[in-house]
């Protein structure tokens, strides 16, 4: 099956592409030119359907299924930011290293050194005759420091629950494991696989 992503971001397609070995994972890019899509949804669902209906309407071939994916961390310590704001919270143009360097110096700012966390990916599904969603969580700590140089954007300073290491500091395997993404994705493959 051709699955069409919805996203850019080349963290987020290493990491679908190594989830959906068996499918034709391709992101939106190679076949139309990349366009602005605005998330102005209030959860991540919302921001993934919203990418997967605009990229779906945008490739004009009703036999693709497009996948989308809205993930982020929220931080219990600053009220569950950034949330849906995690891939622009140090500004709109921001960039991965911006964003986690400003989340690791307001956890400072608490004068704590760490706080319970957790990422989030919403996974929509958009095809000519349905859209589905599915959600994944991975919960644990946010530290006010980095470690490790695995993964990508706020890895490196997230401890898992049950783990002293950061997932910037675990192996892939592991962290295909433990991700929030995996396990929507793993949601969304059965979906997939009943279209």
């Amino acid at each position: 099956m051709k699955l069409v992503l919805a996203t850019s971001n080349k963290g987020k397609i290493k990491e679908i592409k190594a989830l959906c070995k068996n499918d034709e994972v391709i992101p939106y890019s190679e076949l139309i030119k990349e366009f602005e899509i605005i998330e102005d949804g209030t959860t991540f669902k919302e921001n993934a359907l919203i990418k997967a209906r605009a990229v779906f309407k945008a490739l004009n071939d009703k036999d693709v299924v497009v996948l989308a994916d809205d993930s982020g961390i929220s931080v219990e310590a600053l009220n569950g930011e950034p949330g849906i704001y995690s891939a622009r919270y140090a500004g709109e143009n921001a960039n991965a290293k911006d964003n986690l360097n400003k989340l690791m110096h307001d956890i400072k700012a608490k004068g704590i050194g760490s706080s319970s966390a957790y990422y989030t990916a919403a996974i929509a599904i958009v095809t000519k005759d349905n859209e589905f969603s599915v959600h994944g969580w991975m919960h644990g700590k946010a530290l006010p420091y980095a470690k490790g140089n695995n993964g990508f954007g706020y890895d490196p300073m997230f401890v898992p629950d049950g783990y002293t290491k950061t997932i910037g500091e675990l192996d892939e395997a592991t962290k295909q494991k433990l991700s929030h993404r995996a396990k929507a994705l793993k949601l969304a493959k059965i979906i997939i696989q009943n279209l």
